[in-house]
């Protein structure tokens, strides 16, 4: 497992992150001794991060990894997110603090590495709660909160979820405010990594994201790897969160089934997430984790490291076409 710069923060993270969200769920549902078996697996295969938030399971994933953490080792970075609901927003400081404060509590830990903002920017898909660019930076807003509280030694990094309206994203990220963002990236949208959009494309356009992060060397954490379940499986998902414009869940999955078509490389899973792999701007790979079948999958993706050529090759040519 190599590791990876977060950007300019001296951070070292692993080339994938052990994703504790809802997708996958491991953290939230599953008992106590398959919990601590996966954790010890992950860590014991070199994953080094474990990447939670508030919300997930309203608060279920922190607790579990506050739980097991101390017995860990080599002990694992941690990193969180606050989400600032409708309700708060003209108390935006207030709200960030009392979040970091529980969240913490909840994790048993005097600060976390990597502390991220969980609203979408601009306007918000699927009806989540977002924040506007001016929320963000203006004064007293959400930059001059986190900057204050990490200089507070409250964590050693401050993120954004770069998600919602891709011009607002970018305007936050060229501020320089922030050492890191999640990056929506994976084989069906892959758009962040582009300059431009090809004619004819119908998803959200998420490019210039990955270059306006580079220019400010921001540390990047792609989310949404296997598309919320869809690229990893033909089992249509319970539950899909579809976090873009211009899709739904049935095109998700009817878009899933044609990447899944074009990459012949192992499980649906591993061809998905050794795509990711090579893309080396990102500094790691967030993945939801379900099972230790499900770990043990990843783990040998990253063992066969980034797909070939001829299969980016295919990949291009089903982008340039209208398959969304």
């Amino acid at each position: 497992m190599k590791t990876n710069p977060l950007g300019r923060t001296g951070l070292k993270i692993s080339e994938i992150a052990f994703g504790a969200g809802v997708t996958g769920g491991i953290l939230i549902t599953a008992d106590e001794a398959t919990q601590q078996a996966v954790l010890e697996r992950a860590v014991g295969a070199g994953i080094n991060w474990i990447d939670t938030a508030a919300l997930y399971g309203a608060g279920a994933s922190e607790e579990t990894i506050g739980r097991w953490l101390a017995s860990l080792t080599p002990r694992p970075q941690v990193s969180t997110k606050v989400r600032i609901e409708p309700d708060d927003v003209g108390d935006i400081a207030g709200a960030i603090e009392r979040g970091l404060t529980q969240s913490l509590r909840r994790l048993r830990l005097e600060r976390v590495a990597l502390f991220q903002l969980h609203n979408q920017l601009g306007d918000a898909v699927g009806g989540r709660p977002s924040l506007q660019p001016d929320d963000v930076l203006r004064r007293g807003g959400v930059a001059d909160t986190f900057d204050r509280l990490k200089e507070q030694g409250l964590f050693a990094a401050s993120g954004i979820t770069a998600a919602g309206d891709t011009h607002a994203c970018i305007e936050v990220i060229e501020s320089g405010r922030f050492d890191a963002a999640q990056i929506y990236y994976n084989a069906i949208n892959p758009s962040a990594v582009w300059s431009r959009a090809p004619a004819g494309w119908k998803a959200q356009d998420f490019s210039g994201i990955i270059a306006a992060c580079r220019r400010q060397r921001m540390g990047m954490l792609n989310i949404r790897v296997f598309a919320g379940g869809p690229l990893a499986s033909a089992r249509r998902p319970g539950r899909l969160a579809v976090l873009t414009s211009g899709t739904d869940v049935d095109n998700e999955v009817r878009c899933a089934a044609a990447v899944r078509h074009a990459l012949a490389y192992g499980t649906p899973a591993q061809a998905t997430l050794r795509f990711a792999l090579g893309n080396s701007a990102l500094s790691s790979r967030v993945i939801g984790i379900a099972s230790l079948a499900n770990l043990d999958e990843a783990l040998a993706a990253v063992a066969q490291g980034p797909l070939p050529d001829a299969a980016i090759a295919g990949l291009e040519a089903l982008w340039a076409s209208d398959f969304r």
